[in-house]
């Protein structure tokens, strides 16, 4: 029996595609402008600090941490971090939280799992701050009874550690825990392989990640729109023979 729903955030609570677009359109504007970039040198210099990070520390929660990469970037182009650094950065995230808009749905379904009394958490690869910054001004804080973000855990989904420590915090066998996410990989093979089970977030066009249909591991179950998970619930809750 599931007794707690633990969501991914970005690109399955809020769109983090089209945010992430938006941050990333002011940061270039601001590197053009102030630091006679182009748009085109920027996006490449963009490209290559983060690949450069990625190779020098692994799979951790800072290679998401966008101080940490204008830094690098600024170093790369012998210029002073400040006063750019901090603006770069506070550019980026304003925009993006101000970007940020609810999947539809979602809020419904937090509210209806909270009285249907299920434990609902959060599993996310990234940094704690941003992700409950986030969190907040969606306005799903209030639901959340514990999270797990990749800075916390000190590794990355889909390491089956993560999810592990999702479960210790839901109080529950990774049996009783059903995981919502984006992600095919990341989230939903992820937790099936951790011994959860998992609802894959995917409402429209093709497979992601090279999941195909007859590549899905049983315990994944596809759905389009967020509610669905609540039709699912009180199907897996019910007694065989009901």
């Amino acid at each position: 029996m599931i007794k707690a729903v633990i969501f991914d955030i970005d690109n399955t609570l809020y769109s983090f595609d089209r945010a992430n677009a938006a941050g990333m359109a002011a940061v270039t504007e601001y590197a053009c402008r102030e630091l006679k970039l182009s748009a085109a040198e920027f996006s490449a210099l963009h490209k290559k600090t983060q690949e450069r990070l990625n190779q020098r520390m692994g799979k951790v929660a800072a290679t998401h941490n966008r101080l940490i990469r204008y830094q690098n970037m600024l170093e790369e182009l012998h210029l002073p971090l400040s006063p750019h650094l901090l603006k770069m950065e506070a550019l980026f995230w304003d925009t993006l939280l101000e970007k940020a808009e609810l999947t539809q749905g979602a809020e419904e379904l937090l509210r209806d799992l909270k009285a249907m009394g299920f434990r609902i958490g959060i599993g996310t690869n990234m940094t704690a701050r941003m992700q409950f910054r986030k969190l907040e001004k969606l306005g799903l804080l209030p639901f959340v009874d514990f999270a797990v973000t990749s800075e916390e855990a000190g590794t990355e989904k889909p390491d089956p550690l993560f999810y592990e420590f999702c479960a210790e915090k839901a109080g529950c066998a990774p049996g009783e825990c059903l995981f919502i996410g984006d992600s095919y990989t990341h989230d939903a093979r992820g937790a099936v392989f951790a011994g959860m089970k998992a609802l894959w977030y995917c409402p429209e066009g093709d497979f992601q990640d090279g999941g195909t249909p007859s590549q899905m591991e049983e315990g994944i179950t596809r759905i389009q729109k967020l509610i669905q998970a609540v039709d699912y619930l009180q199907d897996s809750q019910k007694e065989p023979g009901l």
